[in-house]
């Protein structure tokens, strides 16, 4: 069985990310997603292992210091770590896997897993951006401004990425995501193993 294919997605609070994520994975049965593990409270409508697994900071360090994250980092004061336990072993069963995750934990997966495929989506506008935020109504105006503040120095770090997306009309946007997958889906190095059989038959005698 072929390999699963590694996907990173990162994004600015407020560009659309998890919405894409959505729609792909809604799209796409061959797409998994996975879920990181956090020391950031629950809200209301989320649910332990299918948004996130919430841990407590003791058990989250305790998970750092065995070696657990494939990456992990700390995010507006919370901290978000990616099971690679986990990832391995949906990769192995042959399934493509997206990590929705910021620049410092795709600098992580990129210096162990050089391979990784990696999409960066910016917002249309500033503006945009901003309004994003404000219509989300999930923080008051202080936390707002904060993650717009540090929304500017996280798409500074877009030239990490292999590709760029512009979250504008939201169907567009998706359509292009699908197109990367699917063109790193006929690479190569993983068609030539995928029709191994077909290779060997189109080229014997």
């Amino acid at each position: 069985m072929t390999q699963g294919l590694l996907i990173m997605i990162s994004a600015p609070s407020g560009a659309g990310k998890t919405s894409l994520v959505q729609s792909l994975l809604a799209q796409d049965a061959g797409l998994t997603v996975a879920v990181s593990h956090t020391t950031r409270a629950r809200r209301s409508k989320e649910i332990d292992g299918l948004n996130y697994h919430f841990v407590d900071p003791n058990e989250f360090e305790r998970m750092v210091g065995s070696d657990a994250f494939l990456e992990h980092a700390e995010v507006f004061g919370h901290r978000y770590g990616t099971s690679r336990e986990a990832v391995a072993g949906q990769l192995t069963a042959g399934r493509d896997v997206i990590l929705e995750i910021d620049y410092q934990g795709a600098a992580q997966v990129r210096s162990r897993l050089p391979a990784t495929l990696s999409i960066f989506i910016l917002p249309p506008s500033r503006a945009t951006l901003k309004a994003r935020l404000v219509a989300r109504k999930q923080d008051d105006d202080d936390v707002i401004e904060h993650r717009f503040e540090k929304a500017v120095q996280e798409m500074s770090h877009h030239t990490d990425y292999d590709y760029l997306v512009v979250n504008d009309v939201f169907e567009t946007a998706v359509t292009d995501l699908q197109a990367i997958i699917q063109a790193a889906r006929l690479g190569i190095t993983r068609q030539r193993e995928r029709l191994k059989p077909l290779l060997v038959d189109l080229l014997s005698g």
